[in-house]
């Protein structure tokens, strides 16, 4: 009998990963090893028992994208699976650059998620039918996203790019935002643009997220007004 795949499942939602360990349970080349509810249980997890795959929803509360970087510098030969609800093409691109080796939704079929650890397993890269359209429609092409192109350092933020971040969630316009750190509007702009390309997101209500998810704004600061500018 060939080598059993060690697996991790990593998601908050207790659901997702109850009716994961069922689908797994079903199948014995596949030892699921443990199931994590955020990064820090999942370091502490990988610690103990080693994997040979991770399945994670990094979108998921308790994880973010910053972890898939973190599991490749501590752990060289693991392999990353993400599995997550919908998301948009730079979102998951963002994913592809941060090293995942596989990418399927949610709503898969479980032979496509199955075919995803196995595949990833054995050394190669898998995406779903939805994955590879979503990426597609916004003119990403998956495999041109090489090896070279995938960094083990976590996604940085400039000073001045957190303090836009900040502003944005505090519900100041890009004009307001100009004004308060003398800068041009342009220039304003295209921190903000660069700020959505560096997270994977495409709108203001992500990024407000982003800020409240890593204590920029404190959640009393919110102003659900004027914070749509594009």
């Amino acid at each position: 009998m060939s080598k059993r795949i060690k697996l991790v499942v990593a998601d908050s939602n207790e659901l997702i990963k109850i009716g994961l360990r069922t689908i797994f349970q079903e199948h014995p080349d596949i030892h699921l090893v443990d199931n994590a509810g955020c990064t820090t249980d999942l370091m502490r997890k990988l610690a103990k028992e080693s994997a040979d795959v991770v399945l994670i929803d990094f979108t998921s509360p308790g994880f973010d994208i910053n972890t898939i970087p973190e599991l490749l510098l501590r752990y060289k030969n693991l392999r990353i699976v993400a599995i997550t609800p919908s998301q948009n093409g730079h979102t998951i691109a963002a994913a592809l650059r941060a090293g995942v080796s596989g990418y399927v939704k949610k709503d898969c079929s479980v032979a496509e998620i199955l075919d995803a650890v196995r595949t990833t397993a054995a050394g190669s890269r898998f995406f779903c039918g939805q994955v590879l359209d979503a990426v597609r429609h916004e003119s990403i092409d998956p495999e041109s996203i090489s090896a070279e192109d995938i960094s083990c350092e976590p996604i940085l933020l400039s000073d001045r790019e957190q303090e836009i971040i900040t502003l944005i969630a505090e519900g100041y316009t890009n004009t307001k935002i100009a004004e308060k750190l003398f800068l041009s509007p342009h220039t304003v702009n295209t921190h903000r643009k660069n700020i959505m390309h560096k997270l994977g997101v495409n709108n203001t209500a992500a990024i407000v997220m982003f800020a409240v998810k890593n204590e920029l704004v404190s959640t009393n600061k919110f102003l659900f007004s004027g914070q749509q500018e594009a």
